[in-house]
């Protein structure tokens, strides 16, 4: 593809902004400017995704930038695959570290192999729809450690790794967590589709 990728990111999320920023390292990216964002309400990532993208669309002039949506969350086994979509609110303002920690207290094993997962969708100028999936499995450790990242970083241990993602740093997690799995799928797609 010539030329950057014009995008506006639908979230107000500055940490998301940033891991997107560094996972597609030729695509211009910044927030879209709005008050506020409609609810994540969907049955699922994909949902909640789209449901941004298309709002963001509907916000920016027609051929003005690419919109990103882009919806994830934590996996656990233990917790039948909760929080998952309900990641960010599932806290209710506990911090959702502590909350995660405590829920699964005395959990050892196959119960706390976690994964996360990411939809990202593109809406390009002209509405052409593309989107990318990431996951990243691995499991939830006992206490927190490190201090990069964010979310549930401090407790996540990527499969195949002793350190959770927030030791492992943000360099790392720019190249191999989910939501850089997903940028790497989309921007394939978007670049497949162009050519």
């Amino acid at each position: 593809m010539t030329g950057a990728v014009r995008a506006r990111l639908a979230s107000k999320n500055m940490h998301k902004l940033a891991e997107l920023r560094a996972a597609l390292p030729d695509w211009e990216l910044e927030l879209l400017e709005a008050v506020s964002f409609p609810a994540e309400e969907g049955e699922t990532y994909l949902d909640n995704a789209l449901v941004k993208a298309r709002f963001g669309r509907a916000a920016l002039s027609a051929g003005e930038a690419h919109v990103l949506g882009e919806d994830s969350g934590l996996e656990v086994e233990a917790l039948g695959g909760g929080p998952g979509i309900h990641s960010n609110r599932w806290a209710a303002g506990e911090d959702h570290v502590d909350r995660l920690l405590a829920a699964l207290e005395g959990i050892e094993g196959e119960g706390r192999r976690a994964r996360y997962v990411c939809e990202l969708v593109d809406l390009s100028p002209a509405g052409v729809e593309l989107r990318g999936t990431g996951v990243l499995e691995g499991r939830v450790a006992t206490e927190r450690r490190g201090n990069e990242g964010f979310g549930y970083d401090p407790v996540f241990v990527p499969a195949g790794e002793t350190r959770t993602v927030a030791e492992l740093g943000d360099a790392w997690k720019s190249r191999n967590s989910h939501r850089a799995r997903a940028a790497q799928e989309l921007s394939a797609a978007v670049e497949e589709r162009a050519g």
